[in-house]
């Protein structure tokens, strides 16, 4: 069986010093309006899967699984609720027992798990989180990060980047700005961007 060529993609709100939540895991700061959270959904609908660490699959779970019937849920929120409830769900945890919403749990290594995960699906997978995110970063497996930057500094929070033993060199390959003032940055690594452009030379 052959490994999907589907790229391993991390994508968050960061504030502008680089955290994605409070130190009391506070998201409030981040006004994801409709446009965002559009463009948010738009990300979703292109994947497989996505992958989940337990308290980000706790945080998940906790709404969009009725998302569509809130009355205060706005139409993009309902439009991802609709995509989110289908689509498969990877959760890496040693602790849950059991999960739900068409999700399943795997353990293991992160490096052998995710190649198995690319023979299953041949499309793109998310990572959601930045504790489980960090883990394929510092092993390299991430293939594009998709930062939504708010222009709002926090000071100290959980941070989207964990620590790494060597500079990672990213090259920034599509932008987009949004009326509320925050900006979608995607980047991909450059070692692995040049490996990319001789193969399709080749």
């Amino acid at each position: 069986m052959t490994i999907g060529r589907g790229k391993l993609i991390y994508s968050m709100n960061v504030s502008l010093d680089g955290f994605v939540e409070t130190p009391d895991h506070g998201l409030e700061w981040a006004a994801v309006d409709e446009e965002v959270h559009t463009w948010f959904n738009d990300q979703a609908r292109t994947l497989d899967a996505t992958l989940y660490g337990r308290r980000m699959y706790e945080l998940m779970a906790a709404y969009w699984p009725t998302g569509e019937d809130d009355p205060a849920a706005t139409d993009a929120m309902r439009e991802y609720s609709s995509i989110w409830k289908p689509m498969p769900k990877i959760v890496f945890s040693s602790s849950l027992e059991h999960v739900e919403h068409n999700a399943r749990l795997v353990r293991g290594d992160v490096g052998t798990v995710i190649e198995e995960l690319r023979r299953e699906f041949d499309g793109d997978l998310d990572v959601g989180g930045p504790d489980l995110a960090g883990q394929f970063v510092r092993r390299d497996l991430v293939d594009e990060y998709r930062l939504v930057v708010h222009p709002v500094v926090l000071g100290a929070g959980t941070p989207f980047w964990p620590e790494l033993d060597a500079p990672l060199h990213l090259r920034l390959v599509e932008t987009r700005a949004f009326a509320a003032g925050a900006e979608a940055r995607s980047y991909v690594p450059v070692q692995r961007d040049r490996q990319d452009e001789t193969d399709d030379a080749g």
